[in-house]
């Protein structure tokens, strides 16, 4: 028998209506994926990496599942899918009306061309640290060493230690 884990999502979108998408979202992850154990309260955030008008709407869900990290990640891309999201490889930071991100699996470390965990850049973004903080605040990163509300803290009061030398991938 498979054994259970948890692990952390970020959830978001800011096209059509983000309430109804990540809704239909979280049931599709609870129907397919594993169990949601937990949910952030919303967070409405303006975009990263790009100008719209349009804010996004984000939501930390605390997981658990049996699934494989890489049949965790093809489900979830999956569900992506099966709510409309075409992804552009030639664009990384576009409106979009879902997008499924694996944030935190355990303590697992994984770099894989498709996934790695931690998300790479989570520790740089507010708006998937204060989401995560609401159900997972002690969470501790582990490359980071530091719990998922000392690296939300520390986007305002910024730890040398954190900067490019983290041992992280670029963003």
């Amino acid at each position: 028998m498979a054994v259970a884990y948890e692990s952390v999502l970020l959830i978001g979108g800011n096209v059509g209506d983000p309430p109804a998408l990540l809704a239909r979202a979280e049931a599709l992850i609870d129907e397919r994926i594993g169990r949601i154990v937990a949910r952030s309260r919303d967070h409405w955030t303006e975009p990263w990496g790009f100008e719209d008008e349009r804010l996004f709407l984000n939501r930390a869900l605390l997981l658990r599942t049996v699934l494989e990290p890489t049949a965790l990640l093809d489900g979830l891309l999956g569900i992506e899918r099966a709510l409309g999201r075409v992804r552009d490889q030639a664009v990384r930071y576009a409106p979009r009306g879902i997008d499924i991100d694996i944030l935190l699996i355990g303590e697992s470390v994984i770099d894989l061309p498709q996934l790695q965990v931690p998300h790479p850049c989570m520790h740089q973004r507010a708006f998937a640290l204060s989401p995560a903080a609401d159900i997972a605040p002690n969470w501790k990163h582990p490359v980071l060493h530091r719990t998922v509300l000392q690296l939300l803290n520390d986007l305002r009061h910024p730890v040398p230690a954190l900067g490019r030398d983290d041992g992280m991938r670029a963003c």
